[in-house]
């Protein structure tokens, strides 16, 4: 479907089939080019929108540029209602819902907890590795940002402005306590990457368990420096792999590399996800799932360009 740099769907329009208006196309697109020169012939200036799309080499602004919706979409006045304009904001500051295989929300059991709580405090600590935060907590790493576990209130907290504040993230905290409640003997890592078809557990990852890189594709396979800025973003080592690749630390012990080739006149992006052979001592086939979900869905979400972190707002 034609869709212009603001997100205007030109296949829907009247205008289009009549003939009178074309698509602008996407921002990178030599359609945009071409749009850009008729409207300064004709009109004498051209779209701000699609300029600074084309300036900024994206192809569309609701979906790849960081600082959407920006002045040129309030200033108006159209595409878009202040209103749409308002939602947007509130909403892309929103954690996305944390949705299961089978579309149900991701929720912690309480046995989870309960499986932690018999457990000397240090023994936890040397697991995942951490430091202890008075008697029932402990601080660990995610990504780049520390963390904090508090078994008496049953729930994790970030920093916020200097202050411990709740983070209400589903995903980080069934898989912290999977982590722990699995985990009885460190296994060290092997530096081995293998993909999800060298797990033991391989026939798990099809139908709806299928793990989400295609996203990432739909994404970033047209945006390799958008890839590279939220990777380096979320404290991502560089892997001299596929056309971008990187090293993420979700949680310390549990490495996930991601790979990207971008996509051309030929073939369509791809992207692949690589795990150190040590994964499956500490995860089953449906929590390897969960931790490829939670770093794909926190590096679609990300926004350094707005500060907005993997747990929360800024």
């Amino acid at each position: 479907m034609a869709t212009g740099a603001c997100g205007v769907a030109c296949d829907v329009c009247k205008l289009k089939l009549l003939m009178i208006c074309s698509s602008c196309g996407p921002g990178k697109s030599q359609l945009a080019k071409a749009k850009l020169a008729a409207q300064k012939r004709l009109l004498g200036a051209p779209c701000p929108i699609l300029a600074c799309a084309a300036l900024k080499q994206v192809d569309y602004c609701l979906r790849d540029c960081e600082l959407f919706p920006c002045e040129n979409f309030v200033q108006g006045p159209y595409p878009f209602s202040q209103s749409f304009l308002d939602m947007q904001r509130r909403r892309r500051q929103q954690r996305p819902p944390a949705i299961s295989p089978y579309r149900s929300f991701i929720q912690t059991p309480e046995p989870y907890w309960q499986a932690i709580l018999g457990r000397e405090i240090a023994e936890l600590c040397r697991l995942l590795p951490a430091r202890p935060f008075g008697a029932d907590g402990l601080i660990f790493a995610s990504f780049h940002e520390e963390i904090l576990l508090d078994r008496r209130q049953r729930a994790l907290f970030r920093q916020q402005q200097g202050r411990w504040e709740r983070s209400d993230d589903p995903q980080l905290e069934l898989l912290t306590l999977l982590f722990l409640a699995k985990t009885q003997q460190l296994q060290p890592l092997s530096h081995q990457l293998v993909s999800v078809a060298d797990l033991k557990e391989a026939q798990y990852f099809k139908g709806p368990h299928r793990l989400p890189v295609d996203i990432l594709a739909e994404r970033f396979g047209q945006d390799l420096p958008g890839f590279q800025r939220v990777a380096r973003f979320l404290a991502g080592t560089p892997l001299a792999m596929a056309d971008a690749a990187y090293t993420f630390l979700p949680l310390p012990r549990l490495p996930v590399s991601l790979l990207l080739w971008l996509g051309d006149e030929e073939f369509p992006p791809q992207g692949t996800v690589l795990f150190d052979r040590s994964i499956e001592a500490y995860l089953s086939a449906s929590g390897i799932w969960l931790l490829v979900n939670f770093v794909i869905s926190t590096l679609l979400w990300s926004s350094p360009a707005q500060g907005i972190t993997p747990q929360g707002n800024p």
